[in-house]
């Protein structure tokens, strides 16, 4: 038994990725999060200018710098992830809040006052504590095996709800309430986007085995293609919903809901495949618990209260009675 263990111990160890890989991994995910923070303020700028001059936004070299970044932002985030473990890269999509902000409050002069700030922070730190407690996933290897783990009855039953909810928010609600409720358009970008992950892992483990001289080689290269339409469908659908709700709604706001919310199904869906919630303790139970509080708040002040005319130095201005 002590054998077993340790021969599957050195075949970990084989797959695992050196310090340099992980550093390099890590150095890429937090320049993609970076260049992806960028990537909304631009397509918005690009918008605005465009309807500025009555034309589309197609038009506007601001928007396709934006879209070209978007680009080269998921190139690096696939990159980094078929490097090291998701649980290392997703956290590091939270730098991406903050600077979207700061560069929108420059590009676009959107106000965004000091308690939108504060839930900007709550929420990339939310996220991040409940991604450092959530269920871990396995170490996929094999072809094998993620075929096993896609074929699974619990998600594929989570896929087909995923679907039907996909298809009420894009024919039905969408149309009526997309462009006055922004959680519409955030709910299929990030559901759509969920799927991205797996996808991503899917592919680099496919790839390395359709230049094999093997009867598995026709099974990757068939699994390869399923998994690049996928995410080349989500992408483009995302791609598209992304540029609705800048037309309608700030991009500040619009990237801090968008990173929980995405983070949020990507774990969700990661779990699931993955089928380890089994393994959570009480503690990393009651570090999701404030994660998802923590969540909650920053959301609320940045939706509620961003339309307060506040900032710090309103506290310093001594209290004025009238008689």
């Amino acid at each position: 038994m002590r054998m077993a263990v340790g021969a599957a111990a050195g075949d970990g160890a084989e797959q695992s990725p050196g310090p340099a890989a992980v550093s390099l991994g890590l150095s890429v995910a937090v320049v993609s999060s970076l260049v992806n923070g960028s990537t909304f303020v631009l397509q918005k700028k690009g918008i605005v200018r465009a309807r500025g001059r009555g034309t589309s936004y197609l038009t506007d070299i601001v928007w396709w710098s934006g879209t070209i970044a978007m680009a080269l932002g998921q190139i690096g985030n696939f990159l980094a992830y078929t490097a090291v473990p998701t649980v290392l890269v997703t956290p590091l999509g939270a730098l991406g809040v903050p600077f979207g902000s700061i560069l929108a409050s420059y590009l676009l002069k959107e106000k965004l006052n000091i308690l939108g700030k504060l839930g900007c922070l709550l929420s990339c730190a939310g996220s991040v504590v409940l991604i450092i407690h959530s269920p871990k996933s396995e170490s996929v290897t094999t072809q094998a095996e993620l075929e096993e783990k896609l074929t699974n009855p619990v998600f594929v039953s989570y896929l087909c709800i995923v679907l039907l909810m996909l298809l009420l928010l894009i024919f039905w609600i969408a149309p009526a309430h997309g462009p006055t409720n922004i959680m519409v358009y955030i709910s299929i970008c990030s559901l759509l986007g969920s799927f991205t992950v797996p996808s991503t892992k899917g592919i680099g483990l496919a790839a390395q085995d359709i230049f094999h001289n093997n009867p598995s080689s026709q099974r990757a290269l068939y699994l390869c293609l399923v998994l690049l339409a996928v995410l080349g469908c989500s992408i483009i659908i995302q791609f598209r919903y992304i540029n609705k709700a800048l037309e309608c709604f700030d991009s500040s706001v619009f990237g801090a809901i968008y990173y929980v919310v995405f983070t949020t199904l990507v774990l969700l869906a990661s779990a699931i495949l993955f089928r380890e919630w089994s393994n959570v303790g009480v503690v990393d139970f009651l570090g999701m618990a404030c994660g998802f509080t923590t969540v909650s708040i920053g959301i609320v002040l940045i939706q509620v209260f961003k339309e307060f005319n506040f900032n710090i130095g309103d506290l310093n201005k001594p209290n004025m009675k009238t008689d």
